[in-house]
């Protein structure tokens, strides 16, 4: 059966921190032959729904996704139709993907630089049973590390295991992807991903400056004037 490239865990400029818009997502993804990609934005599937048709266009297949900020963490939830809302606890955001017939992915499960992010062991054990996929190596690692420490957790659990781009500047598109035969449902997408093949790639550590800049760009346009200040003190406090 034909294999093809899967990219997880991307952004568009649906998340605070990323102006990622669609034609910029085509051109990399046909540069670096990228047969599917999952559009993953903070708290939202607009990215995934919007882009959808218009990559479709081109063969470039489309899982709508969303990054969910927990009450303790990231969670994404992959093949989804409707919206979950940020701020709900692990199970009750775990529960809302499943209601969905969704398929839930943990990123980055550890990371000293983002831990604000990152969903706790404990929790992580606490619904295992549940968990269909964990993040083996992150494209936004900045240390080599921390891909060691999400690939031995993933391990640990025995769980389905893929690589996530996490891109959300353009550059990143098409760096880190998962090598996996062709499939026409969901379940048949998680057999497969039992015979999986990694393509990963360090962290461009400008990406996370820039991501900042973005963001801060963003408020400004939103007249967000405090925010502004907050998110520059906070890293200037962690300069110290």
């Amino acid at each position: 059966m034909e294999k093809i490239r899967v990219e997880v865990h991307t952004h568009t400029k649906y998340s605070k921190d990323s102006m990622l818009g669609k034609y910029l997502y085509l051109i990399m993804l046909k540069v670096r032959k990228i047969d599917i990609i999952a559009i993953t934005d903070h708290n939202t599937i607009k990215g995934g729904v919007e882009y959808k048709d218009f990559l479709e266009k081109y063969r470039i297949r489309v899982i709508v996704g969303e990054e969910v900020f927990t009450t303790k963490g990231e969670i994404i939830g992959l093949f989804l139709e409707k919206e979950i809302l940020a701020g709900l606890s692990p199970e009750e955001t775990i529960k809302e993907i499943k209601e969905q017939n969704g398929i839930v992915y943990i990123p980055h499960p550890y990371d000293e630089k983002r831990y604000r992010t990152v969903l706790p062991v404990e929790e992580i054990e606490k619904n295992i049973e549940d968990i269909d996929i964990i993040e083996c190596h992150n494209g936004r690692n900045i240390r080599e590390e921390f891909s060691i420490k999400q690939e031995e957790i993933a391990n640990r659990y025995n769980k389905l295991k893929m690589v996530g781009s996490d891109a959300h500047i353009f550059f990143e598109l098409g760096r880190n992807f998962n090598i996996i035969k062709n499939f026409s449902s969901k379940e048949e997408f998680l057999s497969n991903l039992k015979e999986i093949e990694f393509s990963k790639k360090s962290c461009i550590q400008i990406s996370h400056q820039l991501t900042k800049i973005v963001r801060i760009i963003k408020l400004l346009l939103k007249g967000e004037i405090s925010e502004v200040f907050r998110v520059i003190r906070k890293k200037y406090k962690g300069r110290k």
